[in-house]
């Protein structure tokens, strides 16, 4: 039986089957009826489970719009907004990323660690990233500032969430990596390079690792018209002058 919804409690009972056709349970202590249907992440909403899964797939996987998923749904008979996609992909991205890091492979011990800038709007932050040794990644961590604090929050928040503690963490020249991981990995080695290496360890598997993430920002193809703007005027050539920089 399954545990009633409603007070978490094993106390229920077959109650006969609902105008759909499904099953119906009652939880003897707070007298509540439910269903398979009515205790899923999917209830109260007009789309099957199906569809919802198919847009944020979509959208989480490939560097799609929400306007473009929702000319992909259009095409299967689904007429869903724009809107729809961002609220389904911010409501059920995070519950399916949760639900598949139970089933990934277990982490290596071998990192490699870097940091990209992004917009927010029109504040500047720090997306920090780590991927092992075969590729997976470890963890990411978007920050406002690119400090020793955000460095050691990452490691600590990596660290609690896969139970795992490097041995060699690998990443470029930035300086407050070397002091964060004193604070929190102590035992770990650290390896300064760099990209363009003609021997030795580079930071080409992080690199690569970044590349979906600025195909999804959208910021690093094409043209862009400044905008009347001024604040988004100084975002966009601030981006543009770290981008040359690179």
């Amino acid at each position: 039986m399954m545990p009633c919804p409603s007070c978490r409690q094993p106390a229920t009972q077959r109650a006969g089957y609902d105008q759909g056709g499904r099953q119906r349970y009652g939880c003897r202590l707070c007298h509540r009826d439910f269903t398979e249907v009515s205790i899923s992440a999917f209830s109260g909403y007009r789309w099957p489970a199906n569809v919802i899964l198919t847009a944020v797939g979509w959208y989480a996987n490939y560097p799609l719009s929400a306007t473009q998923v929702r000319q992909l749904l259009a095409e299967r008979y689904s007429a869903v907004a724009a809107r729809t996609v961002l609220n389904w992909g911010q409501t059920f991205g995070p519950q399916l990323a949760k639900a598949l890091r139970r089933y990934r492979r277990r982490l290596g011990r071998r990192w490699y660690m870097d940091e990209v800038f992004c917009f927010r709007g029109t504040q500047q932050c720090s997306l920090y990233r780590a991927v092992e040794q075969e590729g997976q990644v470890v963890d990411i961590l978007l920050r406002d500032t690119r400090d020793r604090a955000s460095a050691e929050a990452f490691f600590r928040r990596a660290g609690g969430r896969t139970d795992r503690r490097p041995h060699t963490v690998v990443s470029d020249s930035h300086r407050p990596y070397p002091k964060a991981l004193a604070s929190v990995v102590p035992r770990a080695c650290h390896i300064r390079t760099g990209l363009h290496r003609a021997r030795g360890e580079t930071t080409k598997p992080i690199e690569r690792s970044h590349v979906p993430t600025r195909a999804r920002l959208r910021c690093w193809h094409g043209l862009r018209a400044y905008p009347n703007n001024p604040a988004a005027r100084n975002a966009i050539r601030a981006q543009a002058k770290w981008r040359n920089a690179r």
